[in-house]
């Protein structure tokens, strides 16, 4: 049974003043003969009293909208986000300890108990702190500032967070993660993702493609146990890296909640360093095109002038790698040793021109290797450089700079001759930048590389 509810009230009362005007107007209408055309005082009152019943009902009816809308767009902006704090190098997620400060001083809050430092006052928490014997401990500063967490190192030094620090024993000792609404961690992912010197439009299109990353994970716990959507490497969107920047933030705030949205839903919005000139698909993950992914498509980042990055160091590359090397990396990097490498040949590519397979033959058997990830840290290790158009050299690392190349072997050298810098999938922030830079808005960016997507508060 459903309570009726005071709306529905003043509706009935509505009613039965109509019904009072009404006759009031019949007998003002039977009067008029006799006294003429001159309105009653009687009737002025019903009628101002009428009008000023219809307007209170609107008025209510108008405050409740808005305060509904109100009310969504508070919840939106006061949604938080939770980032796993990993270590110095993001080696790990287990800390040693946390020491920390803040300006203010802090608040730290165990269970049942509650306690603040002096300002600037440095404390130290390790895994035998007594607080953890009934849950986790809270950290926050005094006065709502940042606080210094001088046990990790980062790009800029020792980082410093808005928010909260919730902290979680394990054998090893302290899981850290950091708690703060969603636009004040885009503050520090867009500086630590794209430098803040580039192009403002090219800032705001990173903007919005780390916000639609973070909203997309925050759909789901990465690390259930301690309620976390993601940590602040690579792994995810690199966070706190660097210290956040004017124009990073301004670019965040200028497009303040607004997403990237492919047939009504909100999309993983990937992005990366340097195109070669063409960016691929899902295909080149080992996933198949379907409608959900559709608006990432394998896009020529070019105009009527030619590619965006064709003048950038990373647009062409290649690496001399020997072979007793790669029979060495091959072996470490894919769990298999097949001897001396004898090939080495792509035999599979996809949109974009993408490599989706490889084969290594030596002289002790063959390996295949599939998909740009796995591709890419199978050809990767120590051991040889890489040198980029503009006759820079880099040392080789973890992964092939991209899977977007082709093999020539020269006696016991092997030469990679590739492109680009990344994966390849979605948007390429130095293609961006370059966009950017001949004039093109951040909407005009995302629509090249996110076809068919649209831009949605």
């Amino acid at each position: 049974m459903r309570r009726r509810n005071k709306k529905h009230y003043s509706i009935y009362i509505a009613w039965i003043l109509l019904l009072l005007c009404v006759i009031g107007g019949l007998k003002a209408g039977i009067e008029e003969s006799a006294v003429g055309k001159e309105q009653t005082h009687s009737e002025i009152s019903i009628q101002s009293r009428w009008e000023e019943l219809l307007k209170s009902v609107s008025e209510k009816k108008n405050d409740k909208k808005k305060d509904q809308k109100k009310s969504e767009s508070t919840e939106a902006a006061q949604k938080n986000i939770r980032i796993l704090l990993m270590t110095d190098g993001y080696k790990q997620i287990v800390h040693k300890e946390l020491k920390v400060s803040a300006t203010g001083g802090l608040i730290i809050e165990k269970t049942g108990t509650r306690e603040e430092t002096a300002e600037n006052e440095k404390i130290t928490i390790t895994k035998e702190d007594f607080g953890f014997q009934n849950g986790k401990i809270r950290v926050t500063a005094k006065d709502g500032g940042e606080m210094v967490v001088r046990s990790i190192r980062r790009g800029y030094g020792n980082p410093s967070y808005a928010g909260i620090l919730d902290l979680y024993a394990t054998s090893e000792g302290i899981v850290i993660i950091n708690e703060l609404p969603v636009e004040s961690y885009l503050c520090k992912v867009v500086p630590s993702e794209m430098p803040a010197s580039y192009q403002k439009e090219a800032l705001k299109a990173q903007a919005v493609c780390a916000r639609n990353y973070a909203e997309r994970q925050m759909e789901d716990y990465a690390y259930p146990e301690y309620q976390a959507h993601v940590n602040d490497s690579t792994d995810y969107q690199v966070y706190n890296n660097s210290a956040q920047q004017d124009a990073s933030t301004e670019a965040v705030r200028e497009t303040a909640s607004e997403v990237l949205k492919y047939k009504g839903n909100i999309v993983t919005t990937y992005y990366y360093s340097t195109s070669c000139g063409k960016t691929t698909t899902m295909k080149a993950w080992g996933t198949s095109e379907n409608e959900s992914n559709g608006y990432l498509q394998s896009v020529e980042v070019k105009d009527k002038n030619g590619d965006y990055e064709k003048l950038l160091p990373w647009y062409r590359w290649e690496a001399d790698i020997d072979q007793d090397i790669l029979s060495a990396l091959l072996a470490e990097n894919v769990k298999k040793n097949i001897g001396t490498v004898q090939s080495l040949e792509v035999t599979k590519t996809g949109p974009g021109g993408v490599a989706l397979q490889i084969k290594a033959v030596g002289d002790k058997g063959s390996i295949t290797v599939d998909t740009e990830n796995k591709i890419r840290k199978a050809l990767g290790g120590n051991g040889y450089e890489i040198k980029k158009q503009d006759g820079t050299v880099a040392q080789s690392g973890t992964l092939l700079p991209s899977a977007f190349f082709k093999v020539k072997k020269a006696g016991n050298i092997f030469k990679i001759i590739g492109g680009g810098y990344g994966h390849g999938i979605g948007m390429s922030q130095n293609g961006a930048n370059e966009m950017a830079k001949t004039g093109k808005n951040y909407q005009e960016i995302l629509q090249m590389f996110y076809p068919g997507t649209t831009i949605e508060k």
